[in-house]
């Protein structure tokens, strides 16, 4: 293997540990210490451990549904994970357990993160969420839990992802009012918190473009447009050109992909073709299958009623 690609994954590496280390932080210094939760799966294992009285501690669960999930994805729906994705959802789970364990890093009375106002809690987790998370996906991998039920669900019904998601983080945070000593206030700081890390995922993983354009030279064209079209699961369209200089034909991919593939993809890219050449623009509207839909303002008549 080149010293260059070893020094690559050496890099990747670290920067997805200390990004599993930001994502814990959110958790195990600011949200549980005070007994707050959120959506996502690490939400999910919160409720577990408030409803448990500590019994089951939130590193545990949130390992234990990933790996459930990713055996049921894999067993029953040939949904593939790579090793990326197992390794920062077993890091966090590890990162978690040592945070947890540092009093001194907790958002408590008498400690230096001690943050009075109560309310501004959630915000500071979903900045420390957003940040870590936005990391790991900037370097290929993944934290698991709802991005692994969307991919389920989405495989066979057209249900937008934003969508699956917003309906499982707002399932998750209404779990806390079934436990005697929460209420109300309590499920508004976990949409506090969300709200939050939604605004600033955005920001980490690629400013506020929610999409991207692509247009990619390569030699390599077919190669890896099979890879988009069988592995990602995206489309992809062959453009006819000339390079003018050569007067020679060429082939160029235009793709059109969602800001989380963007990172992946541009790295098999470079590894396919390391020639490559791309070029990348942000979009914000793009509308069709896999994306959004066009939204009228109004409901087309049934053509049977005229």
């Amino acid at each position: 293997m080149p010293a260059g690609s070893v020094v690559k994954i050496v890099r990747d590496y670290a920067v997805l540990t200390l990004a599993c280390f930001i994502f814990g932080i959110c958790w195990e210094c600011f949200m549980i210490p005070n007994g707050m939760s959120a959506g996502g799966m690490m939400g999910l294992s919160t409720v577990i451990q408030y409803a448990t009285g500590g019994v089951i501690q939130a590193q545990y669960s949130y390992f234990a549904i990933n790996t459930i999930l990713i055996i049921v994805a894999v067993l029953a729906m040939g949904i593939g994970f790579g090793f990326k994705t197992l390794y920062c959802i077993a890091m966090s789970s590890v990162a978690m357990g040592i945070l947890g364990s540092l009093d001194m890093l907790h958002c408590v009375p008498g400690s230096f993160f001690f943050i009075e106002e109560r309310v501004l809690i959630p915000v500071v987790g979903g900045v420390f969420e957003a940040l870590g998370i936005g990391l790991v996906i900037r370097f290929g991998g993944s934290t698991g839990g709802t991005d692994i039920i969307a991919l389920m669900i989405n495989k066979y019904w057209p249900v937008r992802l934003s969508t699956v998601f917003f309906i499982s983080d707002l399932l998750i945070c209404s779990l806390l009012l079934l436990l005697p000593d929460k209420n109300f206030s309590d499920m508004c700081y976990g949409m506090e918190e969300l709200v939050t890390f939604t605004l600033m995922i955005d920001m980490v993983v690629g400013g506020n473009r929610t999409s991207y354009q692509m247009l990619v030279f390569s030699s390599r064209y077919a190669e890896i447009a099979d890879y988009i079209i069988n592995v990602m699961d995206r489309g992809v369209t062959v453009l006819k050109g000339q390079g003018w200089f050569t007067k020679s034909e060429k082939d160029v991919l235009l793709i059109v992909i969602d800001k989380k593939e963007f990172p992946g993809l541009s790295s098999k890219i470079k590894e396919i073709d390391p020639s490559a050449f791309m070029s990348v623009s942000p979009t914000n509207s793009v509308y069709g299958e896999g994306f959004d839909e066009i939204k009228t303002g109004f409901k087309l008549k049934n053509k049977n009623n005229g």
